[in-house]
């Protein structure tokens, strides 16, 4: 007998896995979240899951309680004999720990990994990880999906001409490249070096970007300083135009007020993480990922290939 396909969302991503279950065609399910004085929480599952393919959608952006939901959300479903369960992470949180940089730190994305198996996850789809070499931090199956599909589009419907990407630094240098391969375009990369997390000692521009019209092209931006000066970099240097196509909008700190004081043209966004709308500006546009991931829900549950859906 063909198992029952199951839709729900953790309470912060339920914005997004509406709209991700409409475009399946599939009801949201129902889930209860009980909060306690103290802060302490428990998911609900307030419907019938047992035996079916049950995915959960979640993003896992601060604060860490949306890790830990989703983690629970995962153990309820096990315990009421879900058959088969997998996690909808949109965005991957702790995705920037991913390598031992320096002595005695953690291994954020590993832990993460391991945390989501050990809750019971069957089977993980994500988008734009910040490096893709997390996929290995899994023993179990994980779809990692490209925001290229979306942002292609776009870049086609800008009709731009004299076109170069640009990578913020060199870990985001292949990810530009994909996009300057795709558009027959040139690519340049800011070369960046730093004191600290968010706080950058000096950045070059390698490459030449005279009267061109330069996307810079990342995974995610949160506080918008390097994202901020690499734009004024690219145009001191000769840019007609610079404006960023960058998945998940972390956004932290003064991110939104850099941005509306920017040189920057536009930042496109995907909606894997919700931006906050008291802040928003008309730099800032947002394009929705429901379309991808719908894909990959279905065709995961009838067992299709989402080849098209990858980089």
């Amino acid at each position: 007998m063909e198992s029952e396909i199951k839709i729900f969302s953790g309470s912060n991503s339920q914005y997004l896995a509406e709209k991700i279950a409409g475009k399946a065609g599939q009801p949201l399910g129902n889930i209860e979240v009980v909060r306690f004085s103290d802060g302490e929480f428990q998911p609900m599952i307030k419907e019938s899951i047992r035996g079916s393919v049950f995915f959960i959608i979640q993003s896992t952006f601060p604060p860490q309680d949306n890790l830990m939901e989703l983690l629970m959300i995962v153990d309820a479903a096990k315990r009421a004999s879900a058959r088969y369960i997998i996690a909808v992470i949109p965005y991957f949180g702790l995705a920037r720990q991913d390598r031992k940089d320096r002595p005695r730190v953690a291994i954020g994305a590993k832990l993460v990994a391991d945390l989501l198996e050990t809750a019971g996850v069957h089977r993980v789809i994500t988008m734009d990880l910040h490096a893709g070499q997390i996929q290995g931090f899994f023993n179990i199956p994980v779809d990692h999906l490209s925001s290229s599909v979306i942002f292609y589009d776009y870049i086609q419907s800008l009709q731009l001409k004299d076109l170069t990407f640009a990578s913020p630094d060199v870990g985001s240098t292949n990810r530009a490249r994909i996009f300057a391969q795709h558009f027959d375009a040139s690519l340049v990369i800011c070369d960046k070096h730093r004191k600290r997390p968010n706080e950058i000692a000096s950045m070059t521009v390698i490459g030449d970007v005279t009267d061109r019209n330069v996307i810079i092209v990342d995974d995610l931006v949160d506080t918008a300083g390097t994202l901020c000066n690499a734009a004024q970099l690219l145009l001191d240097n000769g840019a007609k135009s610079v404006r960023a196509l960058i998945t998940h909008p972390v956004m932290s700190g003064k991110a939104y007020e850099r941005i509306a004081d920017s040189v920057l043209t536009e930042l496109v966004v995907c909606n894997t993480i919700p931006v906050n709308q008291s802040k928003m500006n008309s730099k800032i546009k947002v394009l929705s990922v429901e379309n991808i991931f719908a894909t990959a829900i279905r065709n995961a549950y009838e067992f299709k290939s989402i080849n098209s859906l990858f980089v």
